[in-house]
């Protein structure tokens, strides 16, 4: 049994790795072979299920959307902070933040909940976006097939720090070593062709270029 001390740190770890990260990879079965898929993703801390929601969404028309709630799934994220550069190859490595979330996913299908589901999938990639949009038509959410993955099976793995070289490399190489790190960066937002000239870049979007990076 975990602490409650240790359990709310490891589900802020968990939060820290999911809000940092604009995609997931989704691993499925579809006819008896494994399928990996990047996808978007929204995280509801508070959602319905066990420890919170992770919420995915795709097209009706989708196997891996399809065929996911009858098995159990796994959704994973990674999020590079650094090139770690040692002495020998055997010591290099990365400085990360990974999650792995693994479950039995349901389909979503009271109207609310898709809504919100939505809403916090547009949000994950740009943080208050929804909103600003016209809601959605009953055309979009009938193509669209949205589940829900409770967060309660979860693990999270990184690492931080220099090179751990042997200390017959550090006392004799001339090779050099330490960390390069790694981010996103956030280019200026480019307009729509078609986008009428008096509309300003609103503050939402405006706010990722002068954040100018995502660690």
């Amino acid at each position: 049994m975990r602490s409650s001390n240790r359990a709310s740190l490891e589900r802020a770890t968990l939060l820290d790795v999911l809000c940092s990260a604009r995609i997931c990879h989704v691993g499925v079965v579809v006819a008896g072979l494994p399928r990996v898929v990047p996808t978007v993703f929204g995280v509801d801390p508070n959602g319905p299920d066990s420890e919170g929601t992770l919420y995915l969404h795709g097209s009706v028309a989708s196997r891996s959307m399809s065929d996911a709630p009858e098995q159990d799934i796994c959704v994973t994220t990674t999020v590079v902070d650094g090139l770690v550069l040692a002495r020998s190859a055997f010591h290099h490595s990365m400085n990360y933040r990974s999650a792995v979330v693994v479950g039995r996913p349901r389909r979503v299908e009271d109207a609310d909940e898709r809504i919100r589901a939505l809403d916090a999938i547009v949000d994950q990639v740009v943080p208050g976006r929804s909103a600003h949009l016209r809601s959605h038509t009953r055309k979009e959410l009938a193509a669209t097939a949205i589940l829900a993955l409770p967060m309660y099976e979860a693990s999270v793995k990184s690492r931080a720090g220099g090179p751990a070289d042997d200390d017959h490399d550090i006392r004799q190489s001339d090779v050099w070593a330490g960390v390069v790190p790694v981010w996103e960066a956030i280019g200026d937002a480019e307009p729509a062709e078609n986008l009428a000239e008096e509309i300003p870049v609103p503050d939402h979007v405006d706010a990722l270029g002068r954040n100018a990076f995502r660690r």
